[in-house]
């Protein structure tokens, strides 16, 4: 069965030439040029990925209340932006917003094709058969590889895919520093040391969330990040 991805892209041209890329590459893709469309469409009938642009028509933003809303709808609906907004600022908001990635709209095809595929390698994560490789038991915490759930204290934590692969990683080898190179490799997500510092910071708030105390990452200047074994 293909895997469906949707486009919300409010410029035709543009919309139309991912959309052919991607029909090509055997996807079943769906397109949308403003968010109340692609928002009538979703309740319906969610895709299994979303690429979003931030400015849909009069919207200058419409992309980012969008993303609030899948997010709202699934936790592990891979979301991808993108935009032709390079600000840092920008992309904070978006992976705060529960992104698994930000991308700028002059990123080639082939290697927005592996960003793809990379998200659709983890939600086949959720078929695999559960084996105890897959369920990590360190202090309060429990990490379902299978089912992708986290819990912290026996209380659900929310995590996106990218955020639970990020501290699956961690938390697999603990007390281990673990640099951007390695997060990006073993979570299977490409990004730059500012995206994976905004990652660990939306993590960290939803674990406080949950404890307030929460401590159990730690940031290694200058290396990376560990998941603290004294916690």
């Amino acid at each position: 069965m293909k895997r469906r991805i949707a486009i919300v892209e409010d410029e035709p041209a543009i919309r139309e030439n991912y959309a052919d890329v991607l029909r090509r590459q055997g996807y079943d893709v769906e397109t949308y040029a403003n968010r109340h469309e692609a928002t009538q469409a979703f309740y319906s009938h969610l895709p299994e990925l979303v690429l979003l642009d931030i400015g849909l028509e009069e919207e200058v933003e419409g992309g980012f209340d969008l993303c609030r809303e899948l997010r709202a709808m699934s936790h592990y609906l891979p979301i991808i932006f993108l935009t032709a907004r390079d600000s840092e600022f920008d992309t904070v908001s978006g992976l705060r917003l529960g992104a698994d990635d930000y991308l700028t709209k002059d990123i080639s095809m082939p290697h927005l094709q592996a960003r793809i595929a990379a998200l659709f390698r983890r939600v086949e994560a959720l078929s695999n058969p559960p084996s105890v490789d897959n369920v990590i038991q360190q202090g309060h915490l429990t990490l379902d590889g299978h089912r992708l759930t986290a819990t912290w204290k026996n209380v659900a934590v929310d995590l996106t895919l990218t955020e639970f692969w990020i501290v699956f990683s961690l938390a697999k080898h603990p007390g281990h520093v673990k640099h951007r190179e390695q997060l990006m490799q073993e979570a299977n997500v490409f990004v730059d040391d500012s995206t994976i510092t905004s990652h660990i910071k939306r993590i960290r708030k939803k674990f406080a969330a949950t404890d307030p105390k929460f401590t159990a990452i730690e940031t290694v200047y200058g290396m990376g990040y560990r998941w603290n074994i004294n916690v």
